[in-house]
């Protein structure tokens, strides 16, 4: 990812001290504990509330706390929250796709109806933070929905996660060059340039790249069997780009939280896994991918504004918002 000089929170400025779920529950119980109490009312929620899983990632009035209404403490706590499940990488991910709404705003100018805001990203605590506890959290915005689910203080689940972007690459200012998600784009295209006349032929699943991804804000991911190109047919290179593209979706939750992820996809084998593209080859068609494995999906799209507009989303097909690990832990604990 390329970046110019531009304001965000410092990653540095938290420092993680312990395992995943211990430094969620101190950054979550710290925040909660530096609202006032109109505050508070709005960040908290029932666990089982359905709130819990009602994520999306257009510009849209939301629920919880929004950074505006914070004091500049109160924000440093917040991005703490979030810096505590990403990893460095994919904290400046998260925090740089915030900061391109300004250049929206610049770019569709003042008469927009839904103003364009890097500070109308909202924070939700659902349920009690425990280290032994079950509970979640979300950080929300236009183009970012982080989802954690922490189940009997030993679980935890870290989707959906979405990242876009608009515009994907900045092409003026004293920005422009700067592509958030670049990684996710390239490493797919080097991937389906490597394919010969036979593999395109089946990983090819449509010449037009659909207008979105198709999971959309859906609760629950579900495209049914997986068409494309199973990477166990691959070459060792195109493997290992293969590899590279999932990583890179994978590795924007926190190391121990990506490499469980990644565990779990390998458990289940590498040669179930299916790579489907639909659109123009080259730098600037219009485009569409999906890796889809029996544990996960990952789908992008770059259609929108002259395919200079990314969505790019990591969903775990049983596992989303934690749905497996608490149908687990309720059938040992509980033998329902």
């Amino acid at each position: 990812m390329k970046f110019s000089r531009f304001a965000v929170p410092l990653l540095a400025s938290f420092q993680l001290l312990a395992g995943p779920v211990e430094d969620m529950t101190g950054a979550a119980k710290t925040f909660l504990a530096a609202l006032n109490d109109e505050q508070r009312a709005k960040a908290a929620f029932a666990f089982d509330a359905d709130e819990r899983e009602n994520w999306h990632f257009i510009p849209k009035d939301r629920k919880g706390v929004t950074l505006k209404e914070l004091e500049p403490a109160q924000k440093t706590l917040a991005f703490g929250l979030l810096s505590s499940a990403l990893s460095h990488e994919g904290y400046l991910k998260a925090t740089t796709i915030m900061t391109l709404e300004r250049i929206l705003q610049d770019i569709e100018g003042p008469k927009r109806t839904f103003p364009r805001d890097p500070e109308l990203y909202h924070v939700s605590i659902f349920g009690t933070p425990d280290p032994k506890g079950t509970w979640g959290w979300r950080f929300e915005g236009h183009h970012l929905s982080v989802n954690l689910t922490i189940v009997n203080g030993e679980l935890v689940s870290g989707s959906p996660t979405f990242f876009g972007t608009n515009p994907a690459e900045v092409r003026t200012g004293p920005r422009a060059g700067l592509r958030v998600l670049g990684e996710e784009e390239d490493f797919a295209r080097q991937l389906v340039q490597s394919l010969d006349e036979k593999q395109r032929a089946v990983a090819i699943v449509d010449s037009k790249a659909p207008d979105d991804i198709l999971t959309a804000n859906k609760r629950v991911a579900d495209l049914g069997t997986p068409k494309g190109l199973t990477l166990g047919i691959l070459n060792k290179v195109q493997q290992a780009t293969a590899k590279k593209l999932l990583n890179e979706y994978a590795g924007r939750l926190r190391g121990e939280l990506a490499a469980a992820d990644l565990k779990e996809i390998e458990k289940a084998g590498w040669d179930k896994i299916v790579f489907a593209w639909a659109g123009g080859l080259n730098k600037g068609d219009r485009h569409y991918y999906r890796l889809h494995g029996p544990t996960f999906l990952l789908e992008y799209d770059n259609t929108q504004n002259d395919a200079n507009h990314v969505h790019a989303v990591w969903r775990e097909l049983k596992g989303d918002f934690g749905r497996d690990l608490l149908a687990e832990h309720l059938k040992s604990a509980h033998g329902k």
